[in-house]
């Protein structure tokens, strides 16, 4: 007699394709897939065949591809998509070419070079394209020639000096936005404030509104300032040094104190490094996984 499939949660799904509930639950609606089967509780359970499903759909949506191409797509049709198509390459020889470069000028301290490489590849990408194209990668390159003893200290404040500037400019161009109202900042013994910048600069090109605190800020004053100010979202960023279940832990007492209809967003490399379901809490494991959430919260609150 054969095994009955295992049938999963949501929140297990959201784990095991990356892709967030609430954009499961806006594909259902607007695509009628998935198609989750309800426990005794009325809770979703996905049939395994449909999270397979998910699965290939987010390796595809990955490498550039709109779900309303492929929700009709049967699981053998997405497979021929996914070896048709050429395989990411997120570090490829020209972008690794440009961040060695940039590397070389921050190594010697020629810091005008620097900033002029950069303002050029923000001129010649877009903000949103700077973003996920050279701060990302240089970053991670940044991060490792530190570990590696290619920079110091002062070469890695002097890159995100000149980022912190660079990106703040660009910013400040865009002007005022419209809705979400997104409020942003980090909380205490987070001192990075850079994956905050970026983060803005994604939405603000979008048209959203950003508010910034900076960082560093107790919960309970994040709490007063999002109910004062009538923020739709609070979004939070977590460094490689900030410890996971200290970060999930802040998150669950902010979801508690704050009303249920103002959203929580939180990304960086702590959470990135060892993903978590929190309720409540809509968790960004990537840059561009801003845009998707911005996207889903306009489409929740479009009247």
């Amino acid at each position: 007699m054969s095994k009955p499939q295992q049938k999963l949660a949501i929140a297990a799904v959201e784990r095991e394709t990356g892709l967030p509930k609430d954009t499961l639950r806006m594909w259902e609606r607007r695509y009628g897939f998935p198609q989750p089967e309800r426990d005794a509780n009325d809770e979703r359970l996905y049939p395994a065949e449909q999270v397979d499903k998910l699965r290939l759909m987010k390796r595809l949506l990955d490498q550039g591809m709109r779900p309303g191409k492929l929700i009709g797509a049967s699981i053998e049709e997405l497979g021929q998509l996914l070896e048709a198509r050429p395989a990411p390459e997120p570090d490829c020889a020209q972008t690794a070419s440009r961040c060695n470069t940039l590397i070389e000028q921050l190594r010697l301290h020629r810091s005008e070079e620097l900033r002029r490489a950069l303002q050029q590849s923000l001129l010649k990408q877009g903000l949103q394209g700077f973003v996920t194209d050279t701060v990302a990668p240089m970053n991670q390159r940044v991060g490792s020639a530190w570990l590696r003893g290619e920079i110091d200290v002062p070469e890695e404040h002097l890159y995100t000096e000149l980022m912190q500037n660079l990106l703040r400019s660009a910013i400040s161009a865009h002007g005022g936005g419209s809705s979400p109202r997104i409020l942003l900042t980090t909380f205490p013994d987070e001192l990075h404030v850079l994956g905050l910048l970026m983060a803005e600069a994604m939405l603000v090109s979008e048209g959203a509104t950003c508010v910034s605190l900076g960082t560093q800020m107790p919960i309970a004053d994040i709490d007063s300032a999002a109910r004062t100010g009538g923020f739709d979202v609070v979004a939070l960023s977590f460094s490689a040094a900030y410890p996971a279940r200290q970060a999930q832990d802040g998150l669950a007492e902010l979801r508690h104190r704050l009303p249920g209809e103002t959203s929580i967003w939180a990304g960086g490399r702590a959470l990135a490094d060892r993903p978590c379901a929190i309720d409540g809490v809509r968790i960004i494991t990537d840059i561009r996984d801003t845009l998707a959430a911005l996207e889903a919260w306009r489409m929740q609150h479009t009247n």
